[in-house]
Protein backbone atom coordinates (compact mmCIF):
# COMPACT_ATOMS: atom_id res chain seq x y z
CA UNK A 1 0.00 0.00 0.00
CA UNK A 2 1.35 3.28 -1.09
CA UNK A 3 1.00 7.04 0.99
CA UNK A 4 -0.81 9.29 -0.24
CA UNK A 5 1.09 12.04 -1.54
CA UNK A 6 2.23 14.75 0.53
CA UNK A 7 0.26 17.98 -0.65
CA UNK A 8 2.83 20.61 -2.18
CA UNK A 9 4.59 23.56 -0.36
CA UNK A 10 2.36 26.38 -1.38
CA UNK A 11 -0.79 23.98 -0.52
CA UNK A 12 0.61 23.63 3.16
CA UNK A 13 1.57 27.65 3.25
CA UNK A 14 -2.16 27.87 2.88
CA UNK A 15 -3.39 25.64 5.74
CA UNK A 16 -1.21 26.88 7.04
CA UNK A 17 -3.06 30.56 6.72
CA UNK A 18 -6.04 28.87 7.32
CA UNK A 19 -5.21 27.25 10.21
CA UNK A 20 -4.10 30.93 11.55
CA UNK A 21 -7.52 32.53 11.19
CA UNK A 22 -9.47 29.01 12.58
CA UNK A 23 -7.31 30.39 15.89
CA UNK A 24 -8.58 33.65 16.29
CA UNK A 25 -6.10 35.78 14.81
CA UNK A 26 -7.78 38.61 12.67
CA UNK A 27 -7.65 39.01 8.61
CA UNK A 28 -6.09 42.56 9.85
CA UNK A 29 -3.64 40.65 11.31
CA UNK A 30 -3.02 38.19 9.15
CA UNK A 31 -2.37 40.88 6.17
CA UNK A 32 -0.08 42.80 8.34
CA UNK A 33 2.02 40.28 9.23
CA UNK A 34 2.51 38.33 5.18
CA UNK A 35 3.51 42.03 3.82
CA UNK A 36 6.09 42.87 6.93
CA UNK A 37 7.50 39.41 6.54
CA UNK A 38 7.17 39.49 2.70
CA UNK A 39 8.98 42.97 3.27
CA UNK A 40 12.19 41.92 5.24
CA UNK A 41 12.28 38.84 3.06
CA UNK A 42 13.93 40.67 0.66
CA UNK A 43 16.19 42.49 2.89
CA UNK A 44 18.52 43.12 0.28
CA UNK A 45 22.06 41.39 3.08
CA UNK A 46 21.65 37.36 3.46
CA UNK A 47 21.86 35.58 6.61
CA UNK A 48 19.61 39.12 8.06
CA UNK A 49 16.06 37.99 7.28
CA UNK A 50 15.51 35.59 9.87
CA UNK A 51 16.37 37.87 12.85
CA UNK A 52 14.78 40.54 11.35
CA UNK A 53 11.33 39.20 11.25
CA UNK A 54 11.64 37.63 14.27
CA UNK A 55 12.33 41.23 15.51
CA UNK A 56 9.97 42.97 13.64
CA UNK A 57 7.18 39.93 14.93
CA UNK A 58 7.99 40.62 18.32
CA UNK A 59 7.98 44.38 18.33
CA UNK A 60 4.63 44.52 16.47
CA UNK A 61 2.84 41.57 17.88
CA UNK A 62 2.96 39.28 14.63
CA UNK A 63 2.59 35.81 13.94
CA UNK A 64 5.84 34.49 14.15
CA UNK A 65 5.26 31.15 12.35
CA UNK A 66 3.78 32.90 9.67
CA UNK A 67 6.81 35.41 9.53
CA UNK A 68 9.04 32.67 9.16
CA UNK A 69 6.88 30.65 6.75
CA UNK A 70 6.86 33.58 3.84
CA UNK A 71 10.72 34.71 5.10
CA UNK A 72 11.71 31.25 3.85
CA UNK A 73 9.23 30.60 0.69
CA UNK A 74 10.61 34.21 -0.58
CA UNK A 75 13.86 33.63 -0.19
CA UNK A 76 14.98 32.30 -3.74
CA UNK A 77 13.17 35.55 -4.89
CA UNK A 78 15.43 37.59 -2.46
CA UNK A 79 18.36 36.04 -4.06
CA UNK A 80 17.17 37.16 -7.38
CA UNK A 81 16.93 40.37 -5.84
CA UNK A 82 20.00 41.06 -4.83
CA UNK A 83 22.38 42.06 -7.87
CA UNK A 84 19.63 44.50 -8.79
CA UNK A 85 19.10 45.93 -5.21
CA UNK A 86 22.95 46.38 -4.71
CA UNK A 87 23.48 47.69 -8.18
CA UNK A 88 20.08 50.52 -7.99
CA UNK A 89 22.04 51.24 -4.73
CA UNK A 90 25.21 52.20 -6.51
CA UNK A 91 23.36 54.55 -8.90
CA UNK A 92 21.83 56.40 -6.10
CA UNK A 93 25.54 57.36 -4.26
CA UNK A 94 27.03 53.72 -2.98
CA UNK A 95 30.48 53.54 -4.82
CA UNK A 96 30.10 51.70 -8.13
CA UNK A 97 32.21 48.41 -7.82
CA UNK A 98 32.42 45.69 -10.39
CA UNK A 99 30.66 42.10 -8.84
CA UNK A 100 31.84 39.99 -11.48
CA UNK A 101 33.74 37.24 -9.19
CA UNK A 102 36.65 36.89 -11.08
CA UNK A 103 36.97 40.62 -10.62
CA UNK A 104 35.95 40.29 -6.53
CA UNK A 105 38.39 37.58 -5.96
CA UNK A 106 41.29 39.64 -7.67
CA UNK A 107 40.81 42.61 -5.80
CA UNK A 108 40.29 40.67 -2.35
CA UNK A 109 43.35 39.02 -2.83
CA UNK A 110 45.22 42.21 -3.26
CA UNK A 111 43.60 44.29 -0.89
CA UNK A 112 41.19 42.13 1.34
CA UNK A 113 40.02 44.64 4.03
CA UNK A 114 39.40 47.19 1.63
CA UNK A 115 37.75 45.40 -0.55
CA UNK A 116 35.69 44.82 2.65
CA UNK A 117 34.83 48.49 3.05
CA UNK A 118 33.68 48.72 -0.85
CA UNK A 119 31.49 45.74 -0.94
CA UNK A 120 30.16 47.57 2.63
CA UNK A 121 29.25 50.11 0.67
CA UNK A 122 27.61 48.37 -2.09
CA UNK A 123 25.64 46.71 0.59
CA UNK A 124 24.57 50.15 2.23
CA UNK A 125 23.17 51.17 -0.72
CA UNK A 126 21.33 48.19 -1.54
CA UNK A 127 19.92 48.63 1.64
CA UNK A 128 18.71 52.59 0.91
CA UNK A 129 17.21 50.85 -1.96
CA UNK A 130 15.33 48.58 -0.26
CA UNK A 131 14.45 51.31 2.60
CA UNK A 132 12.83 53.41 0.05
CA UNK A 133 10.91 50.39 -1.56
CA UNK A 134 9.84 48.39 1.47
CA UNK A 135 7.02 50.56 2.85
CA UNK A 136 5.55 50.43 -0.55
CA UNK A 137 5.51 47.06 -0.96
CA UNK A 138 4.22 46.25 2.43
CA UNK A 139 1.40 48.84 1.65
CA UNK A 140 0.88 47.03 -1.71
CA UNK A 141 1.19 43.63 -0.08
CA UNK A 142 -1.49 44.53 2.56
CA UNK A 143 -3.84 46.24 -0.05
CA UNK A 144 -3.73 42.84 -1.80
CA UNK A 145 -3.55 40.08 1.14
CA UNK A 146 -6.34 42.18 3.63
CA UNK A 147 -9.37 41.44 1.13
CA UNK A 148 -8.53 37.98 0.82
CA UNK A 149 -7.53 37.19 4.10
CA UNK A 150 -11.00 38.42 4.60
CA UNK A 151 -12.41 36.12 2.03
CA UNK A 152 -10.80 33.32 3.96
CA UNK A 153 -12.26 34.00 7.29
CA UNK A 154 -15.71 34.14 5.84
CA UNK A 155 -15.67 30.84 4.15
CA UNK A 156 -13.92 29.23 7.07
CA UNK A 157 -17.09 29.35 9.32
CA UNK A 158 -19.35 28.17 6.51
CA UNK A 159 -16.55 24.80 6.03
CA UNK A 160 -16.86 24.51 9.88
CA UNK A 161 -21.10 24.84 10.11
CA UNK A 162 -21.08 22.19 7.09
CA UNK A 163 -18.64 19.59 8.70
CA UNK A 164 -21.13 20.39 11.86
CA UNK A 165 -24.08 19.51 10.23
CA UNK A 166 -23.03 15.86 8.43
Amino acid sequence: MTAAPRPGLWARARGGVADQLGRGISPHQLAMTLAVASALALFPMPGTTTLLCLGAGALLGLNQALMQLVNYLLSGLQLLLLLPLWKAGARIGAPPLSLSLDELRARFDVAPWHSLLEFGGVLLGGIGVWALCAPLWIALIYIVARPLMHAAAARRPAKAESRKAA
